[in-house]
């Protein structure tokens, strides 16, 4: 029997199992004098904490899996060159490496760098792009992962631990704020290709937590949501009474199991996606969109064309209410580069650059990048050293995402890697911290936005991250 049904209790085995399972947590809430709980709803989406803190309303998570290589892009170390074919010096501990190759010597970074913007940030010519928006990005030099692979590394990135189980950030972003929309999913996933992401549908899972919180998977294409106009010869009248129909027989059928969470998720998404019908058709239209809008994403080049779809349609759904929306570029952990980074890279680089610069110019100029905070970032970086002579291992022990918009204070670097760029050696920003940050710049304290899993309290940061405040604009 599942115990979490600890908010309506249907019958009296539910009051029971919900009251014996809640002494503690109550105990538990006087003693630290904090709340446990979000306000509830009938509504599993419903918003449940009002903002207070933060000044974004939604995200736009620009992943990039299989680990971009922060050294090449955005954490320029010349020692890495003066030092080029040279093994590891031995003031440097060894790290261990994915592929456990040792005493490979540092490979070159070939890029060449500038200090962009008013603010100097420094940017490879991987990222030209990138130049021109330097100055609403703030640069996090010194984040740092427990995932060596990158089933744990995506694990964690997404979720927070490197196992597989705990629901994922657009889930806790779901749960905490609630939907703007009821005609649109709260949660929306996309990828660049039809190769599955690392993990499967467990990077956007809800684990623990009801189904009902789990992100949405939007085809590859020009058709990303499928079916929904009426079947031919079907008028809206009839496909009303028929939805009417099946909703009522769900609910016949749903009452007495509602602890069953999936059950209900399942109806949800059913009703969801009648209602979507209206609007969804509207939202992912991009034919409407003028000519220099669809030229600013690169969706006039073929190898910017998928990624610039995907960003222009990201704007739509989250001016639109859509809380969370995760763009996948490379996967199938593209980005990884074990051998011949300079081809793999170059590639990769160019598919994204454009569009995501599109991305930020078009927020910006419509007023939209106050609200909505965007995250940069794969799993982990790459090492200084070479791997198969033309390629870099993973490194999770420091590496570089960014973020922009939603009250982030832009055009600066924090934290540092040391001069090889392979640990992070000041403001270390581990995974907890950077989702307990991003939960803050939403609006959420991270410690108060709780939910109970079999009788203990869950938090999104695993109960150990901290929120950055440097990060914040004054």
């Amino acid at each position: 029997m599942n115990c979490n049904n600890i908010d309506y209790p249907h019958s009296r085995r539910d009051f029971l199992c919900s009251a014996g399972g809640g002494f503690g947590a109550l105990a538990y809430a006087a003693l630290s004098g904090q709340p446990l709980f979000a306000a509830t709803s009938e509504n599993p989406v419903a918003e449940k904490i009002p903002q207070r803190f933060g000044k974004a309303k939604n995200i736009i998570w620009l992943f990039m899996e299989g680990g971009p290589s922060h050294i090449d892009l955005f954490d320029h170390k010349p020692l890495v060159n003066e030092l080029a074919g040279q093994t590891l010096p031995e003031s440097f501990s060894r790290p261990v490496t994915a592929m456990g190759e040792q005493n490979s010597p540092l490979l070159e970074c070939k890029r060449k760098w500038s200090q962009c913007g008013e603010s100097g940030l420094w940017i490879s010519d991987w990222l030209p792009h990138h130049h021109e928006i330097a100055d609403e990005l703030c640069v996090i030099r010194s984040c740092v992962s427990d995932g060596i692979n990158h089933a744990g590394g995506v694990c964690q990135m997404n979720t927070g631990a490197v196992f597989g189980g705990r629901p994922s950030l657009g889930a806790w972003v779901s749960y905490g704020l609630g939907t703007a929309t009821e005609s649109l999913p709260t949660f929306v996933v996309m990828k660049d290709s039809n190769s599955m992401v690392v993990n499967g549908a467990r990077a956007w899972g809800s684990g623990f937590m009801p189904s009902s919180h789990q992100g949405v998977l939007f085809e590859t294409g020009a058709e990303p949501l499928r079916n929904l106009n009426n079947p031919k010869g079907v008028s809206a009248e009839q496909q009303q009474r028929k939805l009417s129909f099946i909703n009522r027989l769900n609910r016949r059928h749903y009452a007495g199991r509602e602890s069953n969470s999936e059950l209900d998720a399942r109806i949800q998404s059913y009703e969801l996606a009648a209602r979507m019908q209206a609007d969804a058709p509207t939202a992912i239209d991009l034919d409407h969109e003028p000519e220099h809008i669809k030229e600013l994403y690169g969706m006039d080049q073929k190898e910017t064309e998928v990624y610039g779809r995907q960003c222009l349609l990201a704007r739509r759904l989250v001016e639109r209410g859509v809380r969370f929306v995760q763009l996948y570029s490379g996967a199938g952990s593209k980005w990884d580069s074990h051998s011949n980074i300079e081809g793999n890279h170059s590639r990769l680089c160019k598919g994204v650059d454009k569009p995501i610069a599109g991305l930020i110019a078009d927020l910006k100029q419509r007023g939209l990048l106050d609200d909505t905070l965007v995250v940069w970032g794969g799993e982990f970086g790459r090492t200084p050293m070479s791997e198969k002579g033309t390629g870099r291992d993973h490194n999770p022990t420091g590496f570089t995402m960014w973020m922009a918009g939603g009250g982030v204070k832009a055009g600066q670097t924090i934290g540092a890697t040391d001069d090889l760029g392979l640990y992070a050696v000041e403001d270390k920003l581990h995974v907890h911290d950077i989702h307990a940050t991003i939960m803050g710049l939403l609006g959420m304290d991270h410690t108060k936005v709780v939910y109970m899993n079999k009788g203990r309290p869950e938090r999104v940061d695993v109960n150990e991250g901290h929120f950055f405040e440097e990060i914040v604009s004054s």
